[in-house]
């Protein structure tokens, strides 16, 4: 990348293998729609709002999950760019809306340098609109999947941002609770940890039923199983796992609205269903 005004599209391949679907199958729930809806944005369909309806039936805190997730972003990418941070990866990026990883860094660092990656041609597709403008820094956004750390790893976006040997901000905003045990999450986490130069941060948000009673948090994951991801809900505990070799910044693994809050507290903030918290590597 030698021209960071235009944004970049190297997920687009020549030969078209990673060019996304024009099927959005749109009578499938989506998670990044359905998450979208929580949002209150209009990239949704019935199918998606229809299952949204259904969560948000079991527990009305999930679009305050989802908002106070979207609050926790913004804080956190805001602290590393004012940290000097200027290197961000964001895996699972889903369907962005304002607000985003790189609007909210390139404000406090004009030149920050934002890889987006994601599995999804549904979510890729919405990201080629809404990065077609002008970018002050460098933003690209490539096809990748989590559960693949050696190929993003090998994403040569990936690589112009690690090989530099800067800090790097690890960025999985709730998209740890799309990987299930049985691919083996805690070593993806530690692989892609491992690659980052020291100094660098794992800023991460997950779904979690601790606040849920337990036939009622099982109802949700019930939900997703007829969407194209499923739901894979972690206690605590659990969440804290993936900040192993990790010092944890203050105030440690926490709701999300309890993440550095820049309002006053509500009584709410300690039930919301999202653990958040940002690492930093040795």
């Amino acid at each position: 990348m030698t021209d960071h005004q235009d944004v970049s599209l190297d997920w687009m391949s020549a030969a078209g293998e990673d060019r996304p679907s024009a099927d959005l199958r749109p009578e499938i729930p989506h998670p990044a729609r359905m998450y979208d809806y929580y949002l209150g944005g209009k990239d949704n369909f019935p199918a998606d709002r229809a299952a949204a309806e259904q969560v948000l039936a079991l527990s009305p805190l999930v679009r305050l999950s989802a908002m106070a997730n979207r609050a926790f972003l913004q804080r956190a990418v805001r602290h590393l760019a004012e940290a000097g941070v200027g290197r961000f990866l964001d895996i699972g990026t889903g369907i962005p809306t304002a607000g985003n990883t790189h609007e909210t860094a390139q404000a406090v660092l004009p030149d920050a340098r934002v890889a987006y990656l994601d599995n999804d041609p549904i979510v890729l597709v919405h990201s080629r609109a809404l990065l077609a403008g002008a970018s002050r820094g460098t933003v690209t956004v490539s096809r990748a999947d989590l559960r693949d750390p050696a190929a993003i790893l090998a994403d040569p976006d990936v690589r112009a941002l690690l090989d530099a040997g800067e800090p790097v901000a690890l960025l999985l905003f709730a998209v740890l609770h799309f990987v299930d045990g049985a691919d083996d999450p805690y070593g993806t986490v530690k692989q892609l940890v491992d690659a980052l130069p020291p100094g660098s941060y794992l800023a991460l948000s997950h779904a979690t039923g601790d606040f849920a009673d337990p036939a009622e948090a099982a109802k949700g994951p019930a939900v997703y199983r007829s969407a194209t991801a499923q739901l894979s809900m972690r206690t605590k505990d659990e969440v804290l796992r993936f900040f192993d070799g990790l010092e944890l910044l203050e105030p440690g693994l926490v709701t999300a609205p309890q993440w550095r809050p820049d309002r006053a507290a509500d009584p709410t903030d300690a039930e919301i269903g999202i653990w958040a918290g940002v690492g930093r590597k040795a």
